[in-house]
């Protein structure tokens, strides 16, 4: 795990995400016609790759029913 504090911040979500993704019983593809993002831009969220801009964040958020931003916790 590296010590940047964006980082950080990207797993938390990508943990918060995957989360939801398994509660909600949701395949990536179903998230992504849900929320308009696409399965790529959810794949690479979820294995850390990228840094989701914030009306991916939004779009992924409003599709669940509730926040994934971990805040100031991490």
């Amino acid at each position: 795990m590296s010590d940047h504090h964006g980082a950080k911040v990207a797993q938390a979500l990508a943990a918060r995400l995957a989360g939801a993704l398994k509660e909600s019983g949701w395949s990536v593809a179903e998230l992504s016609r849900r929320s308009g993002v696409s399965r790529l831009t959810i794949a690479n969220v979820l294995a850390g790759e990228v840094w989701p801009d914030l009306l991916t964040v939004a779009s992924l958020e409003r599709a669940f029913g509730r926040g994934l931003w971990p805040g100031l916790d991490v």
